[in-house]
């Protein structure tokens, strides 16, 4: 069987070598006579799979041990409404917009409370950061809200340019997560949906630092109250066990890449040969973005005739590169190029785009 060079913005290719341990512990994990998906979620078994998984994330991502993990599930568009339950306590919160994932997640906390539009770049089609003067922030705020990756217009907020502002930082990291080390004690709350960078989806991925649990009110549901969840150990309910399982495979394997610096050096390095075809190419393709915030795991690109784009995703998915086309709301074409994407897959990649700006060019 042969499998496509998948560039997929999510659900989003897997390591190769975790699917095919997952394959073979199908029917039977470790002895346990079952598979992960029929063991109780209370039992040793997969007990054993949930605190071996949140101890190779701490480990990854250097958690300090003031911070709760939680697994949850109802996806990253479920935090929009959870964070504000959560965290408002009767307050405002402050939203910087810079892609369509932060404007919905500001939309959403517009219908639980109090929150501020500190900054938007909508104006500019979403290609850029805002200024410092641009951005004017409630010193007195709950939390302040960004989106550290957007996933649809490819821009990235890197980790040099978040600053203390004195309100706790609120990310949503859904696209770029594990992807090169994070300097976790800058943030109040992480949270991801797993389907990118993590594993498969229904899992929801929720960090946070202890002394922002128990400000929701009784009137939530006590399935949303970070508090409740994290006494719980994750375990209030059933969580997404297989998810979680698979997010364990893709931990240990992240740390046979030499780890978040490992595998930050690949990522740099497969952003780099994709944007430089595009950059060189003559203006047959082109990406809006300042280079400055360009993003190193979802890059779109437009053809500079358009009347070529069928043609591309015709010849591409021929040539084996899978999940090429731009998100309807921008159009074009888009490469999401997160940590399972080999850089042989991109080196195919930049291969067939070179091949085919010479061929109709």
């Amino acid at each position: 069987m042969t499998r496509v060079w998948n560039f997929s913005a999510g659900p989003a290719a897997l390591p190769e070598e975790v699917l095919q341990q997952a394959q073979e512990e199908m029917l039977n994990w470790h002895g346990a006579g079952c598979s992960v998906m029929e063991m109780s979620h209370r039992g040793k078994e997969f007990m054993s799979i949930l605190a071996q998984t949140e101890a190779d994330l701490r480990e990854l991502m250097g958690i300090p041990a003031n911070y709760k993990v939680l697994f949850l599930q109802g996806g990253a568009t479920q935090q929009f409404a959870q964070i504000p339950m959560n965290l408002l306590a009767g307050r405002s919160a402050d939203y910087i917009v810079t892609g369509s994932w932060s404007k919905k997640a500001y939309k959403e906390a517009q219908r639980i409370g109090t929150v501020r539009c500190a900054a938007t770049t909508e104006e500019s089609g979403f290609t850029r950061l805002p200024t410092a003067e641009e951005i004017k922030l409630d010193p007195f705020a709950a939390y302040l809200h960004v989106c550290t990756n957007e996933t649809i217009h490819g821009v990235e907020i890197p980790a040099q340019r978040i600053a203390d502002t004195g309100v706790p930082l609120v990310v949503d990291m859904s696209s770029h997560i594990l992807s090169g080390p994070v300097p976790v004690e800058k943030f109040g709350l992480i949270y991801a949906g797993a389907q990118k960078n993590i594993g498969p989806s229904g899992l929801t991925l929720v960090i946070i630092r202890e002394d922002l649990l128990g400000m929701a009110p009784l009137s939530i549901p006590t399935v949303m109250d970070y508090a409740v969840m994290a006494e719980n150990g994750s375990m209030l309910n059933t969580p997404p066990t297989y998810a979680i399982y698979i997010a364990g495979l893709v931990f240990q394997w992240l740390k046979k890449q030499g780890g978040l610096a490992g595998i930050d050096a690949i990522n740099a390095e497969k952003a780099r040969i994709l944007y430089e075809v595009i950059d060189q190419s003559g203006g047959f393709y082109s990406n809006p973005v300042d280079p400055d915030c360009r993003s190193r795991m979802n890059v779109p690109f437009v053809l500079a005739n358009p009347e070529l784009d069928a043609a591309f995703l015709a010849e591409s998915k021929a040539a084996g590169l899978a999940s090429l086309k731009g998100h309807k709301s921008v159009g074009g074409m888009r490469a999401s190029i997160y940590n399972a994407v080999s850089l042989e897959a991109v080196q195919a990649l930049v291969a067939f785009m070179n091949d085919f700006a010479q061929r109709n060019a």
